[in-house]
């Protein structure tokens, strides 16, 4: 796995690059700023980037553009991005984009090596990895999903599944059922969490964030 770093604190960015690349990841760049986060995903097409939200030169949403930016110069392209706090206004709309192959930390996860590597993996798999806090702050101020209690236990199961990163093959996979199972599965689970194919919104993405905030909450 190929992977680019877009952090501007030194100490950060080499730390980063040092610690993947002890675990025999191939860290082909690192940059401190988004012109040359940019230039480095274009030279070297990266599988995965890591960037810093906030970055210069106003160390507002810089970061994020650049990311934006990245994606489109290279569709596909896995993105974890690190924050120092919750930014409510852009978890919110990585959430509401839905897309796979995304991700979103705090940063004092970068000392739980081993859950930082989970979502890095699970990010570059084409899953999602959203940080428990970022759940957590988003729902604040929600009522408990009773839908959830719709759910079989094989369902329950199955999304479980879903918000580990695993794709349907996996997933039969895991339970030793065919793919065909898994795919009736997971439209019975969209239909009883009021899930509709045309709402604008990833199906996949939502319902996996309804069963964070439910385990976050029985926590």
């Amino acid at each position: 796995m190929r992977i680019v770093i877009a952090e501007d604190d030194p100490l950060l960015r080499e730390g980063l690059a040092l610690l993947l690349r002890a675990e025999g990841l191939d860290v082909v760049a690192t940059a401190g700023t988004p012109d040359a986060f940019l230039a480095a995903v274009d030279e070297h097409r990266p599988d995965l980037a890591i960037v810093d939200v906030r970055m210069p030169p106003t160390h507002t949403d810089e970061g994020i553009r650049a990311a934006v930016e990245a994606r489109r110069r290279q569709p596909g392209l896995a993105v974890l991005v690190l924050s120092a706090y919750v930014e409510q206004a852009f978890a919110t709309d990585l959430l509401a984009d839905g897309s796979a192959r995304l991700g979103y930390l705090l940063k004092e996860r970068v000392g739980r090596v081993e859950e930082f590597l989970t979502a890095l993996e699970r990010v570059a798999d084409g899953g999602t990895a959203i940080d428990p806090e970022v759940v957590a702050q988003l729902f604040a101020r929600t009522r408990p999903d009773t839908r959830l209690d719709r759910l079989s236990p094989r369902e329950r199961e199955v999304l479980a599944l879903m918000a580990e990163g695993l794709g349907n093959a996996a997933i039969a996979e895991r339970l030793v059922v065919t793919d065909g199972a898994v795919h009736k599965h997971i439209r019975s689970i969209f239909a009883k969490l009021d899930l509709a194919p045309a709402d604008g919104t990833d199906r996949r993405v939502a319902a996996v964030l309804r069963h964070l905030n439910d385990a976050h909450r029985r926590a």
